[in-house]
């Protein structure tokens, strides 16, 4: 008799679990790279050609170019996060790719979207605030970090490699079906409900020079992280029902203290 282990079907499943954990790894490497030169853009470090504040294009004045540009190239970032994440989204889009590689095709389109913004972005200088005497500046350098900081450890807390497509493709080498994923509250999730995003806000918001297209970024991104969680949790209560609904009436969305 023939082994099923060894039939062309066996195999080409195994090549296509080789190839999927491929793509996962090589998404999940760009988002790494992606996401390092984000910090770095937003807090306007001096060590990257371009970020917020300086490079790239423009002359670095209010215009309408600049204005249209940049709010053009977070749309299609927001208009990417908020379709690509919604449950019939991922049902088109498993009739033409495998199920287990749905998250890291999502995390590819984010980080071509993101690093839309990195490339295109006209920095709009002139400065609603600029701290520079000592401790001050270093402070908010530091609280804007701590927000980078909140968002990289939340990702742990639930399941990073499952956030960024990686246990998929994982579980999909080794020929395992996906384990279901569990209602968790574990520590900064039983403060916010949204600890990611909460981070976000505190890393785009603090700074020390905040300039026009810094509020313009900042404003965007905020606006857009109220649109997302009503969506987000929409999704969520269809998943866990009356569990997630007893959740959201007991902890904050996303200050901590204020419902």
């Amino acid at each position: 008799m023939t082994d099923p282990a060894t039939t062309p079907r066996a195999d080409s499943s195994r090549i296509g679990g080789v190839l999927g954990f491929a793509y996962g790894v090589v998404a999940y490497l760009m988002f790494v790279v992606v996401f390092l030169y984000a910090v770095a853009f937003v807090a306007d470090a001096w060590f990257v050609p371009k970020t917020i504040n300086r490079g790239g294009w423009g002359n670095g004045k209010l215009t309408i170019v600049a204005v249209v540009v940049d709010v053009g190239v977070l749309l299609l970032f927001a208009v990417q996060h908020s379709v690509m994440a919604r449950s019939g989204f991922k049902d088109w889009l498993t009739k033409y790719l495998p199920r287990s590689v749905e998250r890291s095709t999502y995390v590819l389109a984010a980080n071509l979207c993101l690093a839309a913004i990195l490339a295109f972005w006209f920095p709009i200088t002139p400065a609603l605030w600029d701290v520079t005497s000592q401790p001050w500046r270093g402070i908010l350098v530091a609280i804007s970090l701590g927000g980078w900081g909140l968002v990289f450890v939340s990702t742990f807390l639930i399941n990073h490699f499952d956030l960024f497509g990686l246990r998929q493709v994982f579980d999909r080498l080794r020929n395992h079906s996906p384990a279901p994923y569990p209602f968790m509250t574990p520590a900064f999730y039983r403060i916010v409900r949204h600890p990611i995003y909460l981070g976000f806000t505190i890393a785009f918001w603090v700074t020390p020079t905040m300039t026009v297209g810094h509020l313009l970024f900042a404003v965007a991104t905020l606006g857009y992280t109220l649109v997302a969680i009503q969506l987000e949790e929409r999704d969520l209560i269809r998943t866990f029902g009356q569990q997630y609904r007893d959740y959201r009436s007991r902890v904050p969305m996303l200050v901590p203290g204020i419902h």
